[in-house]
């Protein structure tokens, strides 16, 4: 999608400016040595929300660059722009009334909070390597429910159409979600340990350790607060990681201090050994079928069939001989979608063997002219092939495609197919295609070709109202002179005076606009020495409404008085 950039509002400028003027104070001494001039380096300014078009360009010598996208995506799909090197950032920006902290996605979190570090060579490629791991993971099907509450609760809370009535139903949905998760699959775990170091990792000495994690970057108050004895600093460990729980609706009570970034590089890489992906078998199949999303398995052949795995079969030692899909299903090889066997060729699934014939110790993949013709393996050839576990099928081949001197898949006119005594398919339910391998090598999160198969994009469940067209408010169009006198126009003070004075009149509890009024007159003489006497009371005031009022301000005005 677009940027829109120039739909942002003063008020989102205003509040860019204010985060990130916060922020910068206390992480230019406070965050990993990168964090300063990688914020220049990666295109992001202080005084105005960036153009992730130039932060695109600016993130390119180092590897990287970065495309605008519309609040949540999946986490498949988050891992696999990362794993290309390239950095999604959400256009939205938090409303002035989540300054401090939203849950939804937004661009001073993905901006100013994850690039300036990829200028480090090191954690950028860390960040890539986990990408590519990460897109494999594969969660439960309970697990992608609390996703999509999650994304829809976080887009009601940014919504200015939202009633509580709709948000404080959104939460009820959410944790009862939450509730029916019963399993830490290995997509929650690599979650986990996303969470502990690209999300709110520390770097270096334990007892003075530097921030480099993005959450803790883009946080008003949580940088500060990470710091303090409050927060538990633990030596970074893979696996007291990746059991550690988070809320992201709450400071963390503790966080992880990693010694390098190539501590963190082995430990994804330790990781990914457990991972579907490079297990494959049984077990992988299973995390598949409890998933009820779209996976790819990877056959011994190299054959890939993209689908969701709905039904497992098990000799009676317990090992998988035939797994189903529900629903498209695609053929690749080498991640790349085979001619004909595309998602729509296969509408209703597949019946998928796993194994050798009976009788046979070298897979049918490997088959010679002689195997083959033993077996009437060839085309227009009825054939009758019997797997070691018992699975039979039955019928007249079409057609044999071969890769690198393999059998991937064999078509048939139409094929009989049963187990124990069990019809599975029939032949009048027309033509079958089988795919061969003697084994499952593999089972990973997402399609073996996504640009083929996701035909369409993620829909977002609300869209952004934050840079939608509209006319500016009234009380935008206040931000917007202040925003203009005080970077272009500064002799143009009569004008401020009149902006004080509608403030006073029509918008008595707007605090950040009269930090940025104070911030242009403090130290000025005359008229504005009870003018500025004026705005610190009625500040001061403002901070009545409670802790978080209180803490906005006094940290607005510490910077202004320097």
């Amino acid at each position: 999608m677009n940027q829109h950039y120039e739909k942002y509002s003063p008020i989102n400028q205003a509040v860019w400016r204010y985060v990130m003027r916060q922020n910068y104070y206390f992480l230019k001494d406070a965050a990993h040595p990168y964090y300063v001039d990688g914020l220049r380096k990666s295109g992001i300014k202080i005084e105005s929300i960036p153009k992730i078009e130039e932060m695109n360009a600016c993130l390119q010598p180092f590897g990287w660059g970065a495309v605008s996208i519309d609040g949540f995506i999946p986490g498949v799909v988050f891992f696999d722009f990362q794993s290309h090197g390239i950095l999604p950032i959400a256009a939205e920006i938090r409303q002035l009334e989540h300054i401090e902290y939203t849950p939804a996605p937004d661009i001073i979190h993905e901006a100013a909070g994850h690039a300036p570090i990829l200028c480090h060579p090191q954690y950028a490629n860390y960040v890539k390597i986990f990408g590519e791991i990460g897109r494999k993971a594969i969660a439960t099907k309970e697990e992608h429910e609390v996703f999509e509450a999650v994304r829809t609760l976080s887009a009601l809370m940014e919504s200015s159409n939202a009633t509580e009535e709709d948000i404080q139903k959104a939460k009820e949905d959410l944790a009862a979600k939450q509730k029916a998760v019963t399993e830490v699959s290995e997509a929650e775990q690599i979650s986990r340990l996303y969470w502990w170091t690209v999300e709110y990792g520390l770097i270096g000495d334990l007892q003075h350790p530097k921030i480099y994690g993005a959450g803790l970057l883009s946080s008003v108050g949580e940088s500060a607060h990470s710091l303090t004895d409050q927060v538990k600093k633990i030596p970074f460990d893979l696996e007291t990681a990746i059991q550690t729980g988070f809320d992201i609706t709450q400071m963390q009570p503790q966080l992880f201090v990693c010694q390098s970034f190539e501590q963190l590089i082995s430990a994804v890489q330790e990781f990914s050994t457990r991972m579907a992906f490079s297990v494959g078998g049984t077990e992988s199949l299973f995390k598949a079928l409890r998933s009820s999303n779209i996976v790819h398995v990877t056959y011994s052949s190299g054959l890939q069939a993209t689908g969701i795995v709905s039904k497992v079969l098990c000799d009676d030692q317990g090992e998988a001989i035939c797994f189903q899909t529900d629903g498209m299903t695609a053929f690749s090889y080498g991640n790349q979608q085979l001619d004909g066997h595309y998602k729509e060729a296969h509408p209703e699934g597949i019946i998928a063997p796993i194994g050798n014939l009976q009788g046979m110790s070298k897979p049918i993949e490997q088959f010679k002219d002689d195997e083959r013709n033993e077996w009437n393996i060839a085309p227009d050839q009825t054939c009758q092939l019997v797997f070691e576990g018992g699975l039979a099928i039955r019928g007249k081949i079409q057609q044999i495609i071969q890769r690198n001197g393999k059998i991937i898949l064999i078509n048939f006119h139409g094929a009989d197919i049963s187990y124990q005594g069990e019809i599975l398919r029939d032949v009048d339910s027309g033509p079958y295609t089988m795919p061969v391998g003697a084994s499952v090598i593999s089972v990973a999160a997402g399609a073996a070709d996504p640009e083929s198969y996701y035909s369409e994009e993620v829909p977002s469940p609300l869209q952004s109202e934050s840079i939608s067209q509209r006319e500016w408010s009234p009380l935008e169009k206040l931000y917007a002179d202040v925003r203009a006198i005080r970077e272009k126009n500064k002799e143009n003070m009569d004008r401020l005076l009149n902006v004080v004075q509608e403030l006073d009149s029509s918008f008595p509890g707007d605090w950040l606009l009269r930090l940025e009024i104070l911030e242009i007159i403090v130290g000025l003489r005359g008229k504005w020495a009870s003018v500025e006497k004026k705005l610190l009371l009625q500040l001061e005031q403002l901070k009545q409404k409670g802790p978080e009022m209180t803490r906005l301000i006094t940290n607005g005005l510490k910077l202004i008085r320097g």
